[in-house]
């Protein structure tokens, strides 16, 4: 791309704030958690353009579920994971999106060049996106990438607001949300108390969800999680301790709490939305659990939480660098609402369910 286009430049020019309708946004990430961070971007365009319609181009496969429930999203052109092995799955996508006219085309990443492709061949009369010397190819609207901010859920937000004139700090950034309904979160309440052993629904759920997988070198070992959870047990006496299934199917933990996998990931969201705390290194399952509302705790031992943590009122991102699994433990058990314990005996927040 570079030896094609010239590196773009931020122009100055401010969007308009009326006559766009028909806008496209092209991300080609395809990983869960990266993928999530769009959605704060989705919100903020149903704000500004409260009666326009979003298109999105992307790798992520499941697109249509996290982001089918924004009333402002209409088609999703999905391109496929490799795209170089499927040509046709490829051409097809960018056909589809080709066809139409928009008045605006989003590039949101400030490093991605397959967004900033598909941008410039996409048929708009505005382009937004960053500018600078890792992208190449000149937009109507460019923000200088230099001043991006950190945080990859708030970098797309603060780019519109940017092209607007709005400051970045004018207004709260909205975090990654999935839109769960409330039928989904009550159904997702009644899957929770089933696998915790609650007695009745009137039993208030008390539940933390544990997530002991991640990729390559950001999964915590065994002895990590054996010495945290010596340690966390006492202090959460109060609570009942869930582990979420990865993938595959198997308990990370040697089964020693109640389990809970699902293949869905809006049904996921759904019982995480439940949950009073969630724990997990960073991955796509602390960045779901994020955006379904649950209080999220991100474990970090390799990325950097300031451009990936869980951020909010309820949320919080620990550097595990030069602190010991029980110092965790005790940071966590703080967080914890002190509730006086179940008053049905025959509930212990550790026993599992027959």
């Amino acid at each position: 791309m570079r030896g094609v286009f010239r590196a773009g430049r931020a122009s100055g020019r401010l969007l308009p704030r009326v006559g766009i309708y028909r806008i496209l946004v092209c991300r080609t990430v395809h990983t869960l958690g990266d993928s999530l961070t769009l959605t704060p971007l989705l919100e903020e365009l149903g704000t500004v353009y409260p009666g326009a319609e979003v298109d999105i181009v992307t790798g992520c496969p499941s697109a249509q579920a996290l982001y089918g429930a924004f009333p402002n999203v209409r088609s999703i052109f999905r391109l496929p994971t490799h795209v170089a092995g499927h040509p046709i799955g490829t051409l097809k996508a960018l056909h589809a999106m080709r066809r139409l006219r928009y008045d605006l085309v989003i590039d949101p990443d400030p490093r991605s060049q397959s967004g900033r492709l598909l941008t410039l061949r996409a048929h708009a009369t505005l382009s937004l996106g960053y500018a600078g010397p890792n992208k190449s190819g000149t937009l109507t609207h460019g923000v200088n990438a230099a001043d991006v901010p950190r945080h990859r859920a708030t970098t797309a937000v603060y780019l519109l607001r940017a092209a607007l004139g709005e400051g970045s700090s004018a207004r709260e950034y909205p975090p990654p949300s999935l839109r769960l309904s409330a039928e989904e979160t009550e159904r997702g309440r009644h899957t929770l108390a089933r696998i915790a052993g609650a007695p009745d629904d009137r039993t208030p759920l008390r539940c933390i969800g544990l997530f002991a997988n991640a990729t390559r070198d950001k999964l915590l070992g065994r002895e990590w999680w054996n010495r945290f959870l010596a340690a966390f047990e006492p202090r959460a006496a109060d609570h009942r301790l869930i582990e979420v299934l990865p993938a595959g199917g198997r308990s990370l933990l040697d089964d020693r709490y109640p389990g809970f996998y699902c293949s869905d990931v809006r049904r996921m969201a759904a019982v995480l939305a439940n949950l009073s705390l969630h724990i997990s290194a960073d991955c796509g399952v602390m960045h779901l659990a994020w955006a379904s509302g649950a209080p999220t705790v991100g474990l970090f031992s390799v990325t950097d939480p300031v451009e990936w943590g869980p951020f909010g009122a309820r949320s919080r991102s620990l550097d595990l660098r030069g602190t010991t699994p029980e110092q965790i433990a005790e940071m966590i058990a703080g967080m914890l609402p002190r509730e006086p314990a179940c008053s049905d005996a025959g509930w212990s927040p550790f026993r599992r369910s027959a």
